[in-house]
């Protein structure tokens, strides 16, 4: 057989670029399909030095608890609010959880709920309930044991909190903070003003009806809150004074509201009145408007989920009663009245 002649130079070189050129248009063609980023209406792209956008745990976890809106319900637990004590009938966890079964429109609320553990135990009770679940981890630390009211490790784990909130402030994210010491008998968005003129509502210990800032004994164990540039730099300043003081955090923030900061930052602040919004220290007397009981102005855990036991076994008599006898409605509401919250008053007295 014979075998074809050797080609000439000049041939070799057409063929070479001809050969370049398919191979140009075949792979590093901007409009090559095979390419993994193509648009088409865009300028040309760099491929060299192509971005991915990485999302970490919180953000996962964020975006599965989100409302449309971007509106969370964050509570932050530790071991001693998720495991029962001896003494006690069950656990604050699961009195919180409870309350969203028996309240009024507050089931599907649960779906929006994020819960921030600080500890493993914490952690495991959360993945076992199939809630949305965050481990907040804090190295050399451990948030696992009840902190009591007031002491240093009270304090510091109110100032750890505060610095994670400002992240998810900082990722874009609104969110309701709630205690889990907070019983949600009704849907609270139904009384807080979601038209976009507030930034932050905040709880009362007591309502006065005054709406300067400085004149309100304010409760950051339930709140509402709009990420912004303006709550942002709130967060920031609030959280820069943390080593200026053995203060907690909810403290400071009274102070920086008597000094002015709602002014200075432009802040349009709002305070909710203890006839929804109640709590220990100021309790509702209208149980017809009451959306929310917390067990403020109380000391120790066991006394809080025996007081608020008995919240939520008052709340469900009412609700029953009200379902029995629906022409005598008017009657029973006017008649109603919370148990006495014996154990939290109880948990000042000197411990002997």
């Amino acid at each position: 057989m014979e075998h074809p002649k050797d080609l000439c130079p000049g041939t070799s070189a057409i063929v070479f670029l001809l050969l370049t050129g398919l191979l140009y248009l075949c792979v590093w063609s901007p409009s090559n399909p095979l390419l993994p980023f193509h648009e088409p209406n865009g300028s040309p792209k760099n491929y060299t030095g192509v971005e991915f956008l990485v999302k970490d745990e919180l953000d996962l976890a964020l975006e599965e608890a989100s409302m449309p809106n971007k509106t969370v319900i964050i509570a932050v637990v530790n071991r001693a609010y998720v495991e029962q004590s001896v003494n006690a009938e069950t656990t604050m966890l699961d009195l919180f959880l409870e309350s969203f079964w028996v309240g009024e429109d507050t089931r599907a609320l649960l779906e929006h709920l994020l819960l921030v553990t600080v500890d493993q135990t914490a952690y495991d009770r959360c993945m076992f309930k199939r809630l949305h679940c965050y481990r907040l981890v804090t190295e050399g630390v451990d948030f696992g044991e009840e902190k009591v009211y007031m002491s240093r490790d009270f304090v510091k784990m109110m100032w750890r909190r505060t610095l994670f909130l400002l992240d998810v402030l900082r990722r874009g994210y609104s969110f309701i903070f709630t205690d889990t010491d907070v019983m949600w008998l009704r849907n609270p968005f139904a009384k807080l003003s979601l038209n976009g003129t507030e930034d932050i509502q905040i709880s009362v210990d007591k309502f006065y009806g005054d709406p300067r800032p400085e004149h309100n004994l304010i409760n950051t164990g339930f709140y509402h809150i709009r990420s912004n540039n303006r709550t942002i730099s709130l967060f920031e300043k609030w959280y820069s004074l943390n080593n200026s003081t053995w203060k907690k955090e909810q403290d400071v923030l009274i102070d920086l509201l008597r000094q002015g900061i709602v002014t200075q930052l432009h802040l349009r602040v709002r305070f909710l009145e203890t006839r929804h919004f109640s709590g220990f220290c100021e309790d509702s007397r209208d149980v017809s408007y009451v959306t929310t009981v917390h067990a403020n102005c109380c000391r120790h855990i066991n006394a809080k989920v025996r007081d608020l036991t008995a919240v939520l076994r008052d709340w469900k008599r009412f609700k029953a009663a009200v379902t029995k006898y629906p022409n005598a409605a008017g009657n029973i509401t006017m008649s109603f009245g919370w148990s006495p919250h014996s154990g939290c008053w109880n948990s000042w007295k000197p411990q002997h």
